[in-house]
């Protein structure tokens, strides 16, 4: 009887170190020890712009964890772009989506569920690290302008998609953004594709791959505005990111 005692308290042992263990990793995998995430860096805390040439100006923003803040307590650019510079956001923003439509929670699907008869002034979508994570084809680009040609199951028909139906019901600036420089050959080469995408139909790139800025930042300050290699803290998105979404919109919105 002592002995099975002893096992079960061994095991009840064995099971909050674990808990704990697992809690930890969680909690550092959202940011929660993040420098970067203090309350000084937070929407909060940041100044507003009385004169920003982009106030009440309504942005449409598709994505899904870097747009949403998954590492930053839930703020992104998008919120400091509101709290900065008095935008209307439409935040669109899903953990873990692709653009590749493969259910109800991916872009081409949310995208559908904006509403229609919104003003828009700027149409901005993520081009998502998901796809490459999750090995989605590539796909090619196609030769047709038509919304009912593009195959949604890889990432250039979704790209098309999308960039098509914002035109179609939106009629606006559109862009999409990348994520800043990371490990990955398969992001590149979404990159890389996004471009000649872009090329056909016309829009803009917001592109923190290819920043030169972005990339010019010392290994402090990297550390200071990253979580890991694709997601921003609080810093990073209110020091870092978001001066060069105003850079645009201050170009294409007025």
């Amino acid at each position: 009887m002592k002995k099975s005692k002893k096992i079960i308290i061994c095991l009840l042992i064995v099971f909050i170190i674990l808990s704990v263990a697992v809690a930890f990793i969680v909690m550092k995998n959202q940011g929660m020890f993040s420098k970067g995430n203090d309350e000084q860096y937070s929407v909060s805390q940041t100044e507003s712009y009385e004169k920003s040439p982009i106030k009440n100006k309504t942005v449409i923003f598709l994505g899904s964890s870097v747009t949403y803040g998954a590492t930053s307590k839930g703020e992104s650019f998008v919120d400091y772009l509101e709290k900065r510079d008095g935008i209307i956001p439409v935040k669109e923003a899903v953990s873990g989506t692709t653009l590749v439509d493969n259910g109800e929670s991916s872009y081409v699907a949310r995208l559908k569920s904006i509403d229609t008869s919104i003003k828009a002034d700027a149409f901005i979508c993520q081009l998502s690290t998901n796809d490459a994570t999750k090995k989605k084809p590539l796909g090619e680009i196609s030769d047709s302008f038509d919304i009912q040609e593009f195959d949604t199951k890889t990432v250039a028909g979704s790209i098309e998609y999308i960039i098509a139906y914002a035109k179609n019901t939106w009629d606006c600036p559109i862009a999409f953004y990348t994520g800043t420089r990371y490990d990955s050959e398969r992001y590149e080469q979404m990159v890389l594709l996004l471009y000649q995408i872009a090329e056909k139909w016309h829009i803009d790139i917001i592109d923190l791959w290819g920043d030169e800025d972005m990339q010019n930042v010392t290994k402090e300050d990297y550390k200071l505005y990253m979580v890991n290699g694709i997601h921003p803290s609080r810093a990073g998105y209110q020091l870092w990111w978001t001066p060069k979404f105003e850079a645009y919109l201050y170009s294409k919105v007025l």
